[in-house]
């Protein structure tokens, strides 16, 4: 592709998965990736710390960078889940989330990306209600603040087991939501295709009418393999279900089913997180030659 990227995506990293908090500094991270002009979006999560919030929210002005809320890690952080059974823990989740965007308004994000939670075969009706009613809560809530309500598509039966995907219920799921609130919307993740068994074209074609976020990674699915699971290794990882190939594929369908938008350009996340072993820029590093390989080689 002769056009650059940038010209059709905001392309953006997640500042928790490409510098794990428990190995980096929050401030020197966010300094690193606001210093790099290939990112023009940065994901970020609860920060706790007011001045260290208000440190980030300045770093962000500074370098003209868009700013995302991923309030993931705060469900999956405190056990919460949006589409529990028990009204009163179903609650808690959506409190958490309304505080969420709280903060997500308070760094200058235009919204916030959740997902759901555990289910199981016996209920999963009654969790499909459950969630409906925490994310028409979150998108009333989030609309009086001009506000944007994001659920992303995890994978069902294999490591994060939550209720929304595969696709087609994701779809169902936003139609559902869509019918009542317009500031709804799906985020699709490239690495969570393998672990929901669906393949990039049906995941982009049945949820295109309410995709408007991605992100982009790898998954290992081979069982009793090193990063099995949704864990997010890097591009070239062993046993890895995601390549330079099938990012390519990923950018052909994205073009052929019209998110090329330079006019008003989407949010495409780096989700790539470093293993124990593996130093946190390299990996950035690599994460963005891969796409701008797989950017190469698509057709114009």
């Amino acid at each position: 592709m002769r056009e650059s990227i940038h010209k059709y995506f905001q392309i953006g990293t997640i500042q928790w998965m490409s510098y794990p908090p428990e190995r980096y500094d929050l401030i020197e991270s966010v300094g690193t990736i606001c210093a790099n002009p290939f990112f023009s979006v940065l994901e970020v999560t609860s920060i706790s710390n007011v001045n260290q919030r208000e440190m980030v929210k300045h770093m962000l002005e500074q370098s003209h960078m868009r700013v995302c809320f991923g309030a993931q890690p705060i469900l999956m952080g405190g056990g919460l889940n949006p589409n529990d059974v028990k009204e009163e823990k179903r609650k808690q989740a959506e409190d958490a989330l309304k505080e969420a965007i709280d903060q997500a308004e308070l760094i200058g994000a235009g919204g916030i990306a959740f997902m759901s939670g555990h289910w199981d075969d016996e209920n999963k009706e009654k969790q499909y209600q459950q969630l409906c009613r925490t994310t028409e809560a979150l998108c009333s809530y989030a609309g009086q603040k001009n506000m944007t309500v994001e659920l992303e598509v995890f994978d069902y039966d294999m490591d994060k087991k939550a209720l929304i995907g595969p696709a087609p219920l994701a779809a169902r799921f936003a139609a559902d939501i869509r019918c009542k609130y317009s500031n709804f919307g799906l985020l699709a993740d490239l690495s969570h295709f393998p672990t929901t068994y669906e393949d990039t074209k049906s995941v982009i074609r049945t949820m295109r009418p309410y995709l408007t976020h991605f992100h982009i990674g790898n998954a290992v699915i081979k069982p009793e393999c090193e990063g099995y699971g949704d864990q997010h290794p890097r591009f070239g990882f062993p046993n890895g279900a995601n390549d330079v190939k099938e990012l390519k594929e990923f950018f052909t369908v994205l073009k052929e089913e019209g998110f090329f938008c330079q006019e008003k350009p989407y949010v495409l996340s780096i989700e790539v997180k470093p293993r124990e072993n593996e130093a946190a820029d390299l990996v950035l590093a690599g994460t963005i030659r891969t796409i701008q390989r797989a950017w190469a080689l698509l057709e114009d």
